[in-house]
């Protein structure tokens, strides 16, 4: 026979249930960590690091700079001192910093101390900006290895935590865009505009012939 004390002991095993779901969600949801960098255009750190098992999503912005909340316009302008940068978002369980970290160093040119491929200055200088102690040491790290299988000088600075702030809402998934745009290549959809950029730009050609087979994004 169904009573109220059984229905209570229904609702109170719901209820466990429920704050087991949320207190698992809450968990996972803190695990989740950021890692920095700047490599050139964000457009395309970002769309390279979005294709990689355990990013939960990448944004594009500025860091690094002495400017609060500046715009596209004035850090290409140079003077505030912001780097072009993508702020990645990863699940560590998935996917760690090291392994992020190899990756950015063989989707750039590291060895390039005036900018990336066609874009030059020092708003699209590499750097890695690193959270805190455990990534710094690994940032280092991949340095490093960077150097060793390239026999080259390896300028990309590894720099402390910088307040990064995103940039409009018109660059964020921008290689994915479907808004028509008024480019040199003529209109097109902004996915299309991206790929005509990223070719002309040979930044694929670059990383290609610095990196090989190595390199994980290059087409």
């Amino acid at each position: 026979m169904f009573t109220i004390s059984n229905l209570k002991t229904l609702v109170l095993g719901g209820l466990v249930a429920i704050g087991l779901i949320i207190q698992t969600t809450d968990a996972k949801a803190a695990e989740t960590r950021t890692l920095t960098v700047a490599g050139g255009c964000f457009w395309c750190v970002e769309a390279d690091f979005e294709k990689v098992k355990g990013v939960k999503g990448a944004v594009s912005g500025f860091a690094g700079g002495n400017v609060s909340n500046p715009t596209y316009k004035q850090v290409t302008a140079g003077g505030t001192g912001h780097y072009e940068a993508v702020q990645i978002r990863y699940d560590p369980d998935v996917v760690s910093a090291a392994t992020l970290l190899d990756l950015f160093f063989r989707s750039i040119d590291p060895t390039d101390a005036g900018g990336q491929f066609c874009d030059r200055g020092d708003s699209y200088k590499t750097a890695i900006f690193a959270a805190d102690s455990a990534q710094e040491a690994a940032a280092k790290t991949a340095k490093a290895n960077a150097a060793a299988a390239l026999g080259q000088n390896i300028v990309t600075p590894v720099l402390g935590n910088a307040k990064f702030w995103p940039a409009d809402a018109y660059h964020q998934d921008y290689y994915k865009g479907k808004k028509l745009v008024i480019t040199r290549f003529g209109p097109k959809r902004q996915s299309a505009a991206y790929k005509a950029y990223r070719d002309a730009c040979g930044r694929d050609a670059r990383v290609k012939q610095l990196w090989g087979d190595d390199a994980p994004f290059a087409g």
